[in-house]
């Protein structure tokens, strides 16, 4: 059952109430704690403040106060104070001090009393001054614990407020922003009247600023408008906005002119001008009857502000204190028998000369001649659309010319889309301009001339966001590397900002990052990356973000050749040479611990990754051990150059040929190991006088130099087979034979060519995971003559070009699980075998993939129900489905004692309930559900014990619903559908009856099924009226309930309707109340009356409970019959009933005595005509109690519950109509029990009712069934 929601108490005894100041005063706001130990704070904007030079905060006991010195007008604040749990919030409204006004020596003044001024209006703001808030905050009390958050006034914290300036003068509006729960720094917007940006408005009379305060984390923005004219005026908006936040306030600026001076004369207003418009002389301010057409008069400044002018004189004249009112206007729609008038009441002096300029003003108020329809006073497009603008002109020959700027618009196309870049239509009156693909070029004033006349507009071009087109992609380089991360926008010259890790990246001084655009693609690239740029890299527009990752890895230093040892004579050349993976990595040679310095016969290279020293014409002294160390690298390359002595002694006979391959440090059964493309050069010394003559033969076939790529050269001592790009055709056993007159030698030279391994087989994905998959894939057919030392693997997204490396170090094995991918993301694989040679191209690609999840294990697994043959199970949907579709379910069972999990049925459902049939009864079985989707099934979800298949017995048990346990009230003719719930096991037996004798299958149908029986009555009747009762039986235990349905119907007509008197205007009437009531109360009588003239008929009295009234007003001379009708719940009677006779009303003079008799007394105590019921009700359900009181006058009434006066209670609402009370409960919890009393309570006395109501808790829905 839930925990009651307890009533919150206030801490307060004592509230601070909302106070006003003026300025330079003090202020003291006071508060009272129910506990004298309670421990207080006090908040200005929702933060805490302490005492200081500003405020003193005192406590004394439970009394505690707050002051403020010295009071301006930023300290109008929303103020709080928190004790415990609750807060209460108050304000301060500062108010400026009224200025000391000295009095002026003034003339006596006249006879008639000036009126009492209005009280002026507040003081506009003066230039540079801002508008300060104006609203106040009602007072509010919190019973939760204290709000810290901004108060309610959304992202604000102050709002700009409307204001009120002078032309020319300056003002300020303020809005300040809260940004310390903001996630993103917020934007705002300023519009004039309800689209209008102002920020392309910017400049000599409009400013926008925006200030940080980073020690109150507080945003200002303020909007300037400098030297303020008169079309400044008007409605303006502020917007704020930060992610999924936003808020709005609306204010207005009011322009007014500049005021005349002090004690200027009210006729100088009307003075005369010049024709030619020159500057008014002081000769000529004054209005003279002789000279009235020497000029024109200039009364606009006094007509429009008539009022204000008046009260800025210090003459004592009796003023108008309504609000400003255009003279003109009234003067224009008034007639000319009220023009004096007029000018009376508005001070007018010199009405002649404003009559002529009035009538003057008329003629000037032509109707346009030139244009039936102008254009609209601005427009708006989005940049690249088009906008037609129209005009209507009078005549449908009349030529028009269209002007932008001030100079006209001729015909031209844009380059870029190579069309029309205006169009100029004509169609019967109708005139278009046509501006396409508009441009910010195009935000301009356009204007249309028609003859004389023009009609102007401004047009605003709004630049659409700017999105990304194409996102940027991941990346894995290594250390060192150039990265270049790129995107491609929308549109061209866009500005985008890009960040690392959430921090902006701007153009440093070691250049580290450099931003390139071209066109719409934007480039970041980072030279020479390093382990500290591995991050997500993130580019923003106005309009959208994209990210990617960055991953730099460093790479081991691969020898992909070796220096080796080396042979050689006096004189010979010796060359040590390797090669490296990295072309830039740079080496030491070393001579026995030395470092080799280059000089005339030793020189050193370093050609991209190939490493050489060479020693030409070796001496004894340079043998030894040499060694290659790469610079940064620990590790070296060490050979041995072993120094041949040859002594050549002269022999005057023939030696016989001798091959030495035992001087190059080979024997006969040496493999020599090339590497295909590489050239294969066998350099075989040999001996023999004379010289030998030299055969090379392969498979038994001699080798010749017919091939381009074969050189075969024999030198003194030497002899030397060359193959140029070995390939792997060129393995195999060489024979070299060396012949001379003194006899001949052989030797055998095995060659193995190897090469890079062929690519492996195409992979193959085994599973997948949420951001994982593993793939397998087969070992390449040929090894390239080495071990494959391991694989390679790279991935790219199913839409891109770019394949990502996920491992730099060969992997053994042929089965890899990659990570770091994002699930839902379509991706392919690939592979590349590596051998001690290098890396074979790539395998081909995967078939497509989505790495995804299974969902997590389903919840809520539950026992339903069981039976001896059959078990129900329910479940609910896994919590976290993840981006694949959830394919179904699978439900298992094991029997106890035993490991092996059955499937209950074959593939899966979709549904998360199930009934498993054709179990054994008595066996033990346990149940699991696991959730299948396209990446395999999910963690199973297991009933905590073993269950065993045997049904249970359960009692019988019927839950009527709450409805039904009253008087189920219906129509004649409407449907009775009723479904009552029951439970039991086995399935109960259910029996229906009405009025205590079986329910005929011809009164109503029945159906019942295992846990519900339902009664049709397909049209109800009068006499199905009655009390139902339904009893659910198991063998010896039953339940029962019983249902009271009432069919009601129209009422019959009243009866014996007379008339009993009448007199005067006046017809009193009497009648029965109806035989038949509809089966239920009478609750009404609507008396209508008709003249026997007419028949027409009127209702007198609408719901009349009595069975008597007076009809009065009567027409005096017609004679009235009168009709009745009975009311009751379902309506008025079919058939009135009407007098027999009719009433006339006799004229005036004839004398009417009324029947002496004595008022009855018609009042009572008030007496419950219907009781209140005890009730047992069930928590968190409404519920309502009612009874039913008489009494005249009518009674006040009154609810306790546990004498306790409930009637302010939020909780309980009390309802009275036509003496049946109710008081409705709401959502009662256990703490609503008790007893419950209604009083009514009138002059002649009172009475009482009580009832007793229980509230039970809510039964679990496992429990129900």
């Amino acid at each position: 059952m839930p925990e009651p929601v307890k009533k919150a108490v206030s801490a307060f005894a004592k509230k601070p109430k909302s106070q006003e100041a003026e300025e330079g005063s003090s202020v003291v706001f006071e508060a009272e704690t129910e506990k004298p130990d309670a421990k207080v704070k006090w908040q200005c904007n929702s933060k805490d403040i302490a005492s200081g030079d500003k405020y003193l905060i005192t406590a004394d006991g439970n009394k505690h106060s707050l002051a403020l010195k010295a009071i301006t007008k930023e300290d109008a604040n929303v103020y709080g104070v928190i004790a415990g749990g609750s807060k209460v919030k108050f304000d301060l409204k500062v108010v400026p001090a009224p200025p000391a006004v000295e009095p002026e020596q003034a003339p006596a003044p006249p006879a008639v009393e000036p009126e009492q001024a209005p009280a002026p209006p507040a003081a506009a703001p003066t230039e540079d001054q801002t508008a300060a808030p104006a609203d106040e905050a009602p007072q509010a009390e919190e019973g939760q614990p204290p709000d810290t958050r901004q108060a309610l006034i959304g992202l604000f914290t102050e709002k700009p407020q409307s204001g009120e300036v002078t032309v020319g003068e300056n003002i300020t509006f303020v809005a300040k922003v809260n940004a310390e729960s903001l996630l993103k720094k917020p934007t705002i917007k300023w519009f004039k009247g309800k689209w209008m940006d102002l920020a392309s408005k910017t400049g000599t009379h409009l400013q926008l600023k925006e200030t940080y305060d980073r020690s109150s984390k507080v945003y200002t923005f303020e909007m300037q408008v400098i030297e303020a004219k008169g079309n400044f005026a008007g409605a303006y908006r502020c917007e704020v906005a930060s992610r999924d936040k936003f808020d709005s306030c609306n204010f207005d600026l009011v322009i007014h002119e500049a005021r005349a001076a002090e004690g200027l004369d009210i006729r100088a207003a009307f003075r005369r001008t010049n024709d030619g418009g020159k500057k008014r002389s002081g000769a000529q301010s004054s209005s003279k009857d002789g000279n009235e057409d020497s000029g024109e008069l200039d009364f606009s400044t006094l007509l429009r502000k008539s009022s204000s002018f008046l009260n800025s004189s210090n003459r004592a004249v009796q003023v108008s204190t309504e609000p400003d009112t255009d003279v003109w206007n009234v003067l224009s729609h008034a007639p000319a028998s009220e023009y004096e008038k007029i000018a009376f009441q508005h001070g007018i002096t010199d009405l002649r000369g404003m009559l002529k300029r009035l009538k003057k003003m008329k003629k000037e108020e032509k109707k346009s001649e030139a244009f039936l329809k102008k254009l609209d006073p601005a427009y708006q497009v989005s940049k690249g659309h088009k906008i037609k603008l129209a005009i209507e002109v009078a005549s449908p020959d009349a030529a028009v010319k269209w002007f932008k700027n001030g100079q006209e618009i001729q015909p031209s196309a844009r380059l870029e889309f190579r069309e029309e870049m205006y169009i100029f239509e004509s169609v019967g009156n109708m005139r278009y301009l046509t501006i396409n693909h508009c441009t910010l070029a195009d935000d301009a004033a356009y204007s249309c001339v028609a003859g004389e006349e023009k009609c102007t507009t401004e047009l605003f071009v709004k630049e659409p966001p700017i999105v990304i087109v194409k996102n940027l992609e991941d990346q894995m380089v290594m250390k060192g590397e150039r990265v270049e991360l790129e995107c491609e926008v929308s549109e061209e010259g866009a500005n985008v900002k890009w960040e690392k890790d959430g921090v902006e990246l701007t153009r440093d001084e070691s250049f580290k990052y450099r931003f390139k655009k071209d066109g719409c693609k934007h480039v970041l690239i980072i030279n020479e990356a390093t382990k500290e740029d591995c991050g997500h890299y993130k580019v923003k527009t106005n309009g959208g973000e994209s990210m990617a990752e960055l991953m730099v890895q460093e790479k081991d230093l691969e020898v992909y050749q070796s220096i080796a040892d080396l042979t050689v004579k006096a004189e010979d050349q010796a060359v040590f040479k390797c090669e490296v993976s990295d072309e830039n990595v740079k080496g030491t040679w070393y001579k026995n611990g030395v470092e080799v310095k280059p000089d005339a016969r030793i020189n050193i290279t370093h050609i991209g990754r190939n490493h050489k020293l060479t020693i030409d014409e070796v001496k004894p002294e340079d043998e030894g051990d040499y060694t290659f160390v790469p610079d940064g690298h620990a590790f070296n390359l060490s050979a041995k150059l072993n120094f041949l002595e040859v002594k050549i002694d002269y022999v005057p006979r023939q030696d016989p040929p001798k091959i030495h391959l035992d001087c190059m440090g080979r024997t006969t059964e040496s493999t020599i190991v090339v590497v295909a493309g590489n050239k294969l050069r066998l350099d075989v010394p040999i001996t023999g006088d004379p010289a030998p003559t030299v055969i090379w033969t392969k498979g038994g076939k001699v080798v010749t130099e017919g091939d381009s790529r074969l050189h075969i050269e024999t030198t003194k001592g030497h002899c030397i087979f060359t193959i140029e790009g070995a390939e792997r055709q060129d393995e195999g056993i060489y024979s070299v034979v060396v012949r001379n007159p003194a006899g001949e030698d052989t030797a055998d030279i095995n060659v193995k060519v190897v090469d890079v391994p062929d690519p492996p087989q195409a992979p193959r994905i085994l599973s997948v995971g949420e951001d994982s998959c593993v793939v397998q894939w087969d070992p390449p057919l040929f090894d390239g003559g080495q071990p494959v030392i391991g694989y390679v693997m790279e991935r790219k997204k199913k839409k891109s070009y770019r394949w990502m490396r996920l491992n730099f170090d060969p992997y053994c094995e042929t089965t890899y699980e990659a990570k770091r991918m994002i699930e839902g993301m379509e991706y392919e694989m690939r592979v590349y075998a590596v051998n001690g040679i290098g890396m074979s191209r790539h395998s081909p690609a995967s078939q497509p993939f989505v790495p995804v999840a299974p969902t997590s294990e389903p919840i809520g697994l539950s026992l339903d129900d069981v039976s001896d043959t059959s078990i129900s199970l329910k479940w609910r949907p896994p919590e976290r489905i993840g981006s694949a579709e959830l394919e179904g379910y699978g439900v298992e069972y094991c029997k106890e004692g035993t490991d092996e999990w059955i499937p209950a049925m074959q593939g899966l459902t979709d549904r998360t309930s199930m009934v498993i049939k054709n179990l054994t009864t008595g066996d033990k079985l346990q149940f699991r559900v696991r959730a299948y989707n396209m990446a395999g099934p999910s963690a199973p979800t297991t009933l905590a014990q073993h269950v065993t298949i045997r049904e249970i017995m359960q009692r019988p048990k019927i839950w009527l619903p709450r409805n039904l346990r009253q008087t189920l009230v219906k129509i004649v003719g409407e449907t009775v559908n009723l479904v009552i719930k029951f439970q039991g096991k086995p399935r109960p037996k259910v029996t229906w009856s009405k009025d205590g004798e079986p329910l005929s299958p011809t009164l109503a149908s029945v159906r019942n099924s295992d846990t519900d029986t339902i009664i049709f009555i397909r049209k109800t009747e009068r006499k199905h009226s009655g009390k139902y009762n339904v009893q659910v039986q198991i063998e010896n235990i039953e339940d029962t309930a019983s249902i009271e349905l009432q069919v009601v119907d129209l009422p019959g007509p009243p009866e014996a309707l007379k008339i009993m008197d009448v007199w005067g205007f006046n017809v009193a009437l009497e009648w029965k109340p109806p035989k038949d009531n509809g089966n239920c109360e009478i609750t009404g009588y609507s008396i209508q009356k008709a003249e026997k003239k007419t028949m027409e008929w009127f209702t007198v009295y609408e719901q009349y409970r009595r069975t008597n009234c007076v009809t009065s007003d009567l027409i005096m001379g017609n004679e009235y019959i009168f009709r009745v009708f009975a009311i009751n719940q379902v309506g008025l009677s079919p058939e009135p009933c009407t007098t027999t006779d009719s009433a006339y009303i006799q004229k005036t003079g004839i004398e009417y005595k009324p029947p002496a008799y004595k008022d009855h007394d018609f009042s009572k105590a008030p007496k419950f005509t219907h009781p209140l019921v005890n009730r047992s009700i069930i928590a968190g359900y409404s519920t309502t109690l009612s009874c039913s009181v008489s009494g005249m006058p009518k009674p006040k009434v009154t609810w306790y519950k546990n004498k306790m006066d409930i009637s302010n209670e939020a909780k309980f609402r009390m309802l009275s109509k036509q003496g049946v009370l109710t008081l409705e409960i709401r959502k009662p919890c256990s703490f609503d029990g008790g007893m419950y009393m209604c009083k009514a309570v009138n002059i002649n006395g009172e009475d009482i009712v009580e009832c007793k109501v229980e509230v039970r808790p809510q039964i679990p829905k496992e429990e129900n069934k």
